[in-house]
């Protein structure tokens, strides 16, 4: 599976191959929104632009699907590295850095230590379905006895 790692959070988080990266974000607690986004968001429609990241890897243009029309007419005056978290999906594992606009404490350090943990190239295996135990004739025959009384 997929890894996004959350470079100013300091959060490696697995998510499925096609997932949203603004759904993720949420779901895991990353807070993705300045106080106009946490204030009024579009909900992911693409339209507010406050839920905006930095890809922080040469490769991670890739590992998020292209960027959709809206993208391109809302950050056209923007870094090309930036993407709308709203519009991303996650196709391979990626380094992003939320709220680029805002400065990252002890930057160069932060950055060199993200960079130094290798990230998956692609997605793992899908975790193994965990295995069955074979009941005993006691347990069916508990179990069965348990149903009728």
């Amino acid at each position: 599976m997929p890894v996004i790692r959350f470079v100013r959070e300091g959060r490696d988080v697995e998510c499925y191959p096609g997932e949203n990266l603004r759904e993720v974000a949420l779901r895991e607690g990353i807070e993705l929104y300045g106080l106009k986004g946490q204030l009024g968001n579009c909900g992911g429609c693409g339209q507010c632009i406050t839920c905006f990241v930095s890809v922080m890897d040469e490769a991670g243009q890739e590992a998020l699907t292209a960027r959709t029309p809206v993208e391109d007419s809302k950050l056209r005056r923007r870094p090309e590295d930036w993407r709308l978290a709203c519009q991303a999906l996650v196709e391979t594992s990626v380094m992003v850095l939320t709220r680029p606009q805002v400065r990252l404490p002890d930057a160069d350090n932060r950055l060199k230590a993200a960079r130094q943990a290798p990230l998956p190239t692609g997605p793992v295996a899908w975790p193994a379905p965990p295995e069955a135990e074979e009941l005993t004739e006691e347990d069916k025959e508990a179990a069965t006895t348990d149903d009728e009384g």
